[in-house]
């Protein structure tokens, strides 16, 4: 039942508007459906407003990562150096990490989506893109980001740019050998450690400063709206500046 505090879809719809989403715009949406409170109609809202504000001749690609949420760690994680354990899930797998709206966004039938682990789903005019090429589209052909009570930890589009990242780096945190006979690569996704800083908030903070992020809140739930490759790039370039700085590690 719909109250006073309920977020209505043509309030939802005016908001987006607001933020600057228009017909014809690929979009790359992030969604954490409970930073609304109560939002009338659920995930399907958050999706069909989204399809009436771009219209047939826009796109959004969503998250369709087949991944499960963070799992709790044992003692026996923890002695190995375990600070993230991520179960892969099978094909068919109908929840996933990526929240109700991704994942009930992946299942509709005019949804298009890779079958990989790491996938990508997409509806609109490029939806085939998710399939060939999984974000190339939005992050590199003038493609905004929503996120929608979530923040630019959850913008996959991040991981387009990391190709000048030192291997060293990633290298830090790979699980080991005996990590490895434990929990088997192709069925988890493990880390073996963190870097000391949070490097995406510090571009995150940089955007802000340039005024490259539009936000407002759409009832309690916080909403980011930026065009991808402007606020990618800032990592790429930080990256290529001072790489072992941005994530706050010593030099070699």
């Amino acid at each position: 039942m719909e109250t006073k505090n309920t977020v209505t879809a043509a309030q939802l719809k005016e908001a987006l508007i607001e933020l600057g989403v228009e017909p014809g715009m690929t979009l790359e949406v992030h969604c954490s459906l409970s930073s609304f409170g109560r939002l009338e109609g659920g995930a399907m809202t958050v999706i069909d407003t989204l399809k009436e504000t771009v219209t047939g001749q826009g796109s959004i690609f969503m998250p369709a990562l087949r991944l499960s949420r963070e799992l709790e760690l044992t003692e026996e994680d923890r002695r190995l150096g375990i600070t993230v354990k991520i179960k892969i899930l099978p094909p068919g797998t109908q929840r996933t990490a990526m929240g109700i709206v991704a994942d009930t966004f992946r299942c509709l039938p005019d949804t298009l989506c890779g079958d990989g682990v790491i996938s990508t789903a997409g509806w609109g005019r490029y939806a085939q893109e998710a399939v060939n090429s999984g974000l190339d589209q939005a992050v590199f052909h003038g493609g905004k980001a929503l996120l929608l009570g979530v923040d630019i930890y959850k913008l996959t589009a991040m991981h387009y740019v990391e190709d000048v990242t030192p291997p060293e780096i990633g290298g830090m945190f790979a699980p080991g050998e005996e990590i490895n006979k434990v929990y088997p690569p192709e069925e988890w996704m493990i880390e073996a450690g963190h870097p000391p800083v949070k490097a995406w908030y510090t571009v995150q903070r940089l955007a802000f400063g340039r005024g490259l992020i539009r936000e407002m809140y759409i009832g309690p739930c916080r909403a980011m709206f930026f065009d991808i490759h402007d606020v990618v790039s800032i990592y790429r370039g930080e990256l290529i500046r001072d790489p072992y700085g941005l994530w706050g590690l010593p030099r070699p």
